[in-house]
């Protein structure tokens, strides 16, 4: 069954705020195998011009998971065989680091749905924004739904 297109350009938000502590980041540090300095001891993150500790750049994906029960792919409608499906590509880009103390929400859209062979990847970007409304910096991830594209089976 292939994916639903009329969810291209579906926009999506987290309900509630995700703050950012330093325990969490110093518990993602470790759990990534990241000895950073910058991420555990706030003289550390002064030093680099920071007002309190800095997370891992990957540590967005903490932040973006908090509007992941409102992304559509969960939707039964969107046909998406989660047996049919791998991870393709994540990255993040930011306008500055996350740092303790911050309080985020996400903004997620659908990007993009198209066939790649008799694969179908969907692209989904998330807007991690701040109290003030500033966006922090965004998330990409593409999922590859394998032998789904029509006339793929």
């Amino acid at each position: 069954m292939a994916i639903n297109r009329d969810y291209i350009g579906f926009e999506f938000s987290s309900d509630e705020a995700y703050e950012v502590t330093r325990g969490k980041i110093r518990e993602f540090a470790d759990a990534i195998g990241d000895p950073n300095p910058a991420y555990r001891d706030q003289a550390a993150a002064r030093a680099l011009g920071h007002p309190d500790v800095i997370a891992p750049p990957t540590f967005g994906i903490v932040a973006t998971g908090a509007a992941s029960e409102k992304n559509p792919i969960l939707r039964p409608d969107f046909g998406l065989n989660y047996r049919m499906v791998v991870h393709g590509e994540q990255k993040f880009s930011y306008r500055r680091p996350i740092r303790a103390g911050d309080v985020l929400s996400t903004k997620g859209r659908i990007v993009e749905i198209r066939d790649a062979g008799r694969n179908e990847l969907v692209r989904i970007e998330t807007d991690i924004v701040d109290v003030h409304g500033d966006v922090v910096g965004t998330a990409v991830n593409t999922i590859i739904s394998r032998g789904t594209a029509e006339g793929g089976q």
